[in-house]
């Protein structure tokens, strides 16, 4: 299907590399896999953030083999929540009603970064909050983010928001966390890297590897998905990250120049960073 590992093909924005991983070809092998098949039996809630046109969680829904309980919350800015209504809801032609195209399956809600009342609507609507009777309690098992990480002045609020969705009442043990999925490309490094550099201090977080399997079932050597830039393109990355098990205890700080410092991490009100995403840089993990 691909010369190249997914990411070489023409379009190159982040968003359609996660398209790529979520919707593996079968002569591609990705590690970790975007759903793991090995763990079944567990209702899975997907909630992708900026979700734009809706593309990604049109995907998510046609390829990752959803169960009946599964659910995909899409969410963005309420002005953009109509967009989103419009692409994933149908209108059949005669009928004056509109129906779900992919019915009782995703839903769309607001949720501007950094806001902690859309949050508490979403745990709200999940039950989250109150005791189930019946113990089948709806977490979050997924957060997917596409192309996000660009906009300096969002970074702040948009791990402020991980944070949230990653804390009590969504996430209380190592067990319960979602996994936390990130499509970036690299844009400007100068304005990007002090995401990572805080992300990494609450999450650990690692790139998704890729490797062709030929008709023989021989293997080529695994690469990072998103390295080949042969043609020119832009570094891309998928990583996949896990709320660190301490950082539960820690205080998070309510000014975003100090979130993004690392203030409150490790238990001190003191300014810090995270070395993981310069020391996959350095490494030559972003090379050709």
């Amino acid at each position: 299907m691909y010369s190249h590992p997914p990411s070489e093909r023409k379009t190159r924005e982040a968003a359609y590399l996660m398209t790529n991983y979520i919707d593996q070809p079968s002569n591609w092998e990705f590690e970790p896999p975007f759903i793991d098949k090995s763990v079944s039996g567990r209702k899975r809630v997907f909630l992708e953030l900026g979700s734009g046109t809706g593309i990604v969680a049109a995907k998510i829904v046609q390829t990752a083999a959803l169960s009946g309980r599964d659910r995909i919350i899409v969410t963005d800015l309420p002005e953009v929540c109509p967009l989103l209504e419009r692409n994933l809801f149908v209108k059949p032609k005669g009928s004056s009603a509109g129906r779900q195209l992919y019915d009782g399956v995703i839903s769309v809600r607001p949720l501007p970064w950094g806001s902690y009342d859309h949050v508490m609507k979403i745990a709200q609507e999940l039950q989250l909050i109150d005791d189930l009777s019946d113990g089948m309690r709806a977490c979050i098992t997924h957060i997917v983010c596409s192309d996000l990480v660009y906009f300096p002045h969002l970074l702040a609020p948009l791990l402020r928001t991980l944070l949230h969705l990653t804390s009590p009442p969504f996430a209380s043990t190592s067990e319960s966390q979602p996994q936390v999925v990130i499509s970036y490309k690299i844009r400007s490094l100068l304005k990007e890297t002090p995401f990572w550099s805080a992300f990494g201090l609450w999450f650990s977080f690692e790139p998704v590897i890729a490797r062709k399997i030929d008709p023989n079932h021989l293997s080529s050597e695994w690469q990072r998905l998103g390295t080949d830039t042969r043609d020119g393109g832009d570094q891309m990355f998928i990583f996949v990250a896990r709320r660190r098990p301490e950082s539960l205890d820690w205080t998070t700080p309510l000014e975003d120049a100090d979130l993004l410092g690392g203030v409150g991490t490790r238990g001190t009100d003191s300014k810090k960073s995270d070395e993981t995403f310069e020391t996959l840089l350095f490494m030559g993990l972003g090379e050709g």
